[in-house]
């Protein structure tokens, strides 16, 4: 560690505090003096930038001072604030052939009977509905390992039984956009290759009947997906002991799986930051771009999302996008947002969080930049919709919100089976069916919450590690985490409770 703080970008008007300093500090390479308290990812002047001039980091604008500051000084809230500014999109003009690996990496699949390809091996309890909810969890808790282990005992090759339910599926347009998304999140987790058999339990009266969901998505009943509903059936007690009964039936056949060697293009990681700080966009983000370039040059798949925090650095990533096409329907779901916010009374900057304030991110534009470095450098081949299915291979932006577990429901519809997840005030996410790895931006939270998280990318900002040589690590373990070795999250249970469909409409 050379120096207390780190220079991202010669252009910065800004460096980033390595850890806690105090006032009269100085810091010589930057030729300046420490002005008062500085917390640990918090961002001190470099030089005076007058009131209304723009404040740099990443070289890119991340806010207007709302006063002048001084060379030393604290730049926060008390003095830098959101500001709108013009973006120059150039389509295209960063984008770069990939060079892919010859020969690509493998991990140990499970391929199911169809040729796809699962990194896990559940069988999944869906509602249509809130109302049926209590009877899913009851059948899935009837095979989970903490309460009733002699029942998955026999099946050592089955990672569990799980209900995923909402507050959703009644109360809306029986023809409105929020339905019709409902239909296609649940649809891409029935058709998820993690789950080697689903049932969708309903009530019966719902407005997205079982019929409706089935017929938008393309589901085929059978074996491997069986629908009732709670009125049809004849109650709780009887829906229970049916669901219990089926599942008991599926199990002996979900055991036989085995794993073997598959490319790792079979891989479809769904990117998360959350609970974000001022290294985020320093260690952990920019390693997890790293291994995702490489994940892509091995033919694998990586999912940006949430919408809202990629706001103000767009440009950025419409110089990657392989066509004009693909850039403008990036900025037309931008502009979505935009629409979407002013239409509820808020704006885009009510992003950072309370917490993502506290360690050191100011405005959304500052959040944004970090944010886009979990996508590494490669090109954006396609824009898809919340939910809808990922079929091109490479870096891909899923519009999402930024809130985590809608966003990740979004992604595991979309395919993916797998999810990487950074953060720098803690996390204990979970998403089954697919797994989550995390990663911590800054030891200090690693040392405080290594039960949860799965690698610590501090080093990076410590000076003791390389963001290349950690993202190799983490793609390591993205290999070994698809081949079966299991998360933390996953050690904890976490993934049931997570499932959160995105609710965009009114409740009527």
């Amino acid at each position: 560690m050379s120096s207390p703080t780190i220079r991202i970008h010669p252009r910065d008007n800004v460096v980033i505090a390595r850890t806690q300093l105090l006032g009269g500090t100085a810091i010589a390479d930057e030729g300046i003096t420490i002005a008062g308290l500085v917390p640990p990812g918090h961002k001190i002047a470099t030089k005076a930038i007058a009131a209304g001039d723009d404040v740099r980091r990443y070289d890119q604008i991340i806010g207007h001072a709302t006063q002048a500051i001084t060379p030393g000084q604290h730049v926060h809230t008390h003095n830098l604030e959101f500001a709108d500014f013009a973006r120059t999109h150039e389509p295209g003009a960063g984008a770069s052939q990939t060079a892919y690996a010859n020969p690509p990496a493998t991990f140990d699949g499970i391929v199911r009977a169809d040729g796809r390809i699962a990194t896990r091996n559940y069988i999944g309890v869906l509602t249509s509905v809130n109302c049926s909810a209590t009877a899913a969890r009851a059948i899935a808790d009837q095979f989970r390992r903490d309460i009733h282990p002699e029942m998955l005992m026999p099946f050592p090759n089955v990672d569990g039984v799980v209900a995923l339910t909402h507050g959703m599926g009644c109360a809306t347009d029986s023809e409105g956009e929020e339905l019709r998304v409902l239909r296609r999140t649940l649809g891409g987790y029935a058709k998820h290759p993690n789950f080697h058999a689903v049932l969708v339990v309903g009530l019966g009266c719902e407005t997205n009947q079982i019929q409706g969901l089935v017929a938008q998505e393309g589901l085929q009943e059978g074996a491997r997906m069986v629908t009732f509903n709670i009125q049809d059936t004849g109650g709780t007690a009887k829906t229970v002991a049916r669901g219990v009964e089926l599942i008991k039936q599926l199990l002996p056949d979900a055991n036989r799986v085995k794993r073997q060697p598959v490319p790792a293009s079979h891989i479809t990681v769904g990117l998360q930051c959350g609970g974000s700080d001022g290294y985020s966009g320093i260690s952990a983000n920019p390693a997890l771009g790293a291994a995702i370039d490489r994940l892509v040059r091995h033919g694998g798949t990586g999912i940006l999302s949430e919408t809202p925090e990629v706001y103000g650095g767009e440009h950025l990533l419409t110089r990657r996008a392989v066509s004009k096409q693909v850039a403008d329907k990036l900025l037309a779901r931008i502009r979505w947002w935009e629409q979407y916010t002013a239409r509820n009374g808020m704006r885009m900057d009510n992003n950072p969080s309370a917490g993502n304030k506290a360690g050191g991110l100011t405005t959304i534009l500052e959040k944004s930049l970090g944010a886009i470095a979990k996508s590494g450098t490669t090109n954006l081949v396609d824009v898809v919709e919340f939910a809808q299915a990922v079929t091109a291979r490479g870096l891909v932006f899923m519009d999402t919100p930024g809130y985590d577990p809608v966003s990740a429901t979004g992604q595991v519809a979309g395919g993916a089976n797998m999810i990487c997840f950074t953060t720098g005030r803690g996390s204990a996410y979970g998403c089954a069916p697919s797994p989550s790895l995390k990663f911590s931006t800054n030891t200090a939270l690693w040392k405080k919450q290594e039960d949860d998280i799965d690698l610590d990318c501090g080093g990076i900002v410590d000076g003791a590690d390389s963001v290349d040589a950690c993202g190799e690590r983490i793609f390591r373990l993205i290999l070994d985490t698809a081949s079966g070795r299991k998360t933390k999250s996953e050690l904890h249970g976490y993934g049931q409770n997570e499932f959160v469909p995105w609710q965009l409409g009114a409740v009527m």
